[in-house]
């Protein structure tokens, strides 16, 4: 009787318990922009690390001879199982303008560090309805480039993830052409 007792206590221990949640994956994202790229701009590793999804659906792509050079497009980042839920955009438009970023940051949102000469962006962190959410935007005259993360990995940085990936594509999307007084022509 005794060992029928303890059979059922030790089934029913097994059958309460789920197995283990992965490790959160930490390693920072790169600091040197490597392909494969998604949208021929932007490494697909960092991608994956800030939203712990391998092999994301991804929809877009960037015209950078666009107005002049100052570039236009985006790139989108879905889930590839499921209801395939947006988890980051990549948007630049030429119609960038600093007084917006400066009204952010007055408003309480920080300041980004210099990642192009000349630019300025803010990040936020959390939003609404989901606390991983993380986004950026960096102006440099005419050109906006924001970066939104609309699911990151619990347990990250997702303000950090937001900045260093903008670290690793502001480079080459935020082109000469967008350097404030430069002649365009």
């Amino acid at each position: 009787m005794r060992i029928l007792a303890a059979l059922g206590v030790v089934l029913v221990l097994a059958a309460c318990t789920t197995p283990p949640e992965p490790p959160v994956d930490r390693t920072p994202l790169p600091t040197v922009a490597a392909p494969p790229y998604a949208c021929d701009h932007i490494p697909l590793r960092a991608v994956e690390l800030m939203t712990g999804v391998r092999d994301p659906i991804v929809i877009g792509d960037f015209d950078m001879t666009f107005s002049k050079g100052l570039g236009v497009g985006g790139c989108a980042f879905y889930e590839r199982a499921g209801d395939r839920k947006k988890l980051l955009d990549v948007d630049l438009t030429p119609k960038g303008g600093e007084e917006m970023v400066r009204a952010q940051i007055a408003a309480g949102d920080k300041q980004l560090p210099e990642i192009v000469p000349g630019g300025i962006g803010f990040y936020t962190q959390g939003g609404r309805f989901e606390k991983t959410q993380a986004g950026a935007v960096l102006v440099r005259g005419k050109a906006q480039l924001f970066v939104g993360m609309s699911r990151g990995v619990e347990g990250r940085d997702n303000a950090a993830d937001v900045i260093a990936l903008m670290k690793l594509i502001a480079p080459k999307l935020i082109t000469d052409a967008t350097a404030p007084g430069e002649k365009k022509g």
